[in-house]
């Protein structure tokens, strides 16, 4: 029992620092092509757009993700991610443009989703419940941590301009290489006496019928996420804040989401998930409105900021572990695919609407919306946990 537990630990802390490892890399390759593209007099219009690159992959190949995962096992499908994106990294000197580097974002985060979607169903298969929002937690503060990290290796673009691209990619690639020291394990079988079992969609609309109060938390991360590291940089410039304010406040709100992973992973743990998810997107709404009505007023937006990152910097892990909860584990590989899928196009969506709002309502605050934004999601968190609640009941 003792060797089976060293077993579990060692392949749960592999898998971290791999997942740590994607997130430097997501995290170095925004701001560096974005300020490469800028350098060179690339429309804003098409650096945005060649960004979307990463998420348009993410959606392209999740239904094709399932099948290979339930049959070749957890191992093969993290090393066919990990050499699609060390690989891509390592492509991006040999050529430099718009539409190449948009192939490899694409591949990369076809990659990506490849690596998240096994060790996160590996994570939350094997996790027992009273662990699994400290795990997930963990897990996700791995990947922040090395999200946050990623960008202070882009000032490497000016000693040589491809080498921090050669540099994510030899991590990668390091990191990768420890799946090896890994015993291979599969998913739990279907049942046999499910109807949906045999196709994607039908396996989806099972766990969305199960689940689907839990995706509002990846849905909303990933909103969040886009819109604010790309749009309210814009409002804020247009309103007179200065860059360097911008990017404090955009730490900040990183910084609060970073201290707050674990606690509230493991204090889902002891309250539960239904409790504690509502309570984030409240905290995060009230605190969006606090920020927004605090105007070009530095130190409040930080502190308002600050307490928002802590509410909502979990919502991602936390939806995870909410939809381990009340997912079925022979159905846990479609319910992780689909927290993949939600966050995309809570990505997608993001810096559209957020446009939209900067077009239309120019004088108002665009933390307006994002408050607004969770408030609505605090109301569905609340009529549909109740409405689940009775359902079980």
């Amino acid at each position: 029992m003792d060797r089976t537990h060293q077993a579990e630990r060692h392949r749960f802390w592999i898998l971290v620092i791999i997942v740590s490892i994607s997130g430097f890399s997501q995290g170095m390759l925004l701001p560096l092509i974005s300020a490469i593209f800028e350098r060179d007099g690339i429309s804003s219009t098409l650096n945005g757009l060649n960004a979307t690159g990463l998420y348009i992959g993410t959606l392209l190949v999740s239904p094709f993700m399932e099948a290979p995962l339930r049959r070749f096992g957890y191992k093969p499908v993290i090393i066919f991610g990990g050499i699609i994106v060390f690989g891509s990294l390592l492509l991006f000197p040999l050529w430099k443009h718009v539409v190449f580097w948009f192939i490899l974002r694409l591949l990369i985060g076809i990659g990506d989703h490849a690596l998240h979607f096994s060790t996160q169903t590996w994570i939350t298969s094997t996790s027992p419940g009273h662990r699994l929002g400290r795990n997930i937690a963990v897990y996700g503060l791995s990947f922040s941590v090395g999200f946050g990290a990623g960008p202070l290796f882009a000032p490497l673009v000016h000693v040589f301009e491809g080498l921090p691209f050669i540099i994510s990619g030899l991590l990668c690639m390091a990191a990768w290489s420890l799946v090896f020291t890994l015993k291979n394990d599969f998913p739990d079988v279907i049942s046999s006496n499910e109807a949906g079992g045999r196709h994607f969609v039908g396996r989806a609309k099972m766990t969305i019928a199960v689940a689907g109060i839990a995706f509002l938390g990846p849905f909303g991360y990933g909103f969040l996420e886009s819109s604010l590291n790309a749009m309210y940089p814009v409002y804020a410039l247009r309103n007179g804040l200065e860059l360097g304010s911008v990017s404090l406040i955009l730490a900040t709100f990183s910084l609060g989401g970073i201290l707050s992973q674990l606690p509230l992973g493991m204090l889902s743990d002891k309250i539960g998930r239904r409790t504690i998810v509502p309570i984030t997107y409240a905290g995060g709404a009230v605190g969006f409105l606090l920020a927004g009505l605090a105007g070009n007023t530095v130190l409040f937006i930080l502190i308002a900021i600050f307490i928002t990152g802590i509410c909502l910097g979990s919502v991602f892990s936390l939806g995870i572990s909410y939809m381990s909860d009340l997912t079925p584990k022979d159905l846990l590989p479609t319910g992780n695919l689909l927290c993949g899928i939600f966050f995309s196009i809570g990505s997608l969506t993001g810096p559209f609407i957020g446009g939209l709002f900067l077009e239309h309502f120019a004088n108002v605050s665009f933390l307006l919306i994002l408050s607004i934004f969770f408030g609505l999601l605090f109301i569905a968190a609340l009529v549909g946990g109740r409405g689940r609640k009775r359902a079980i009941g």
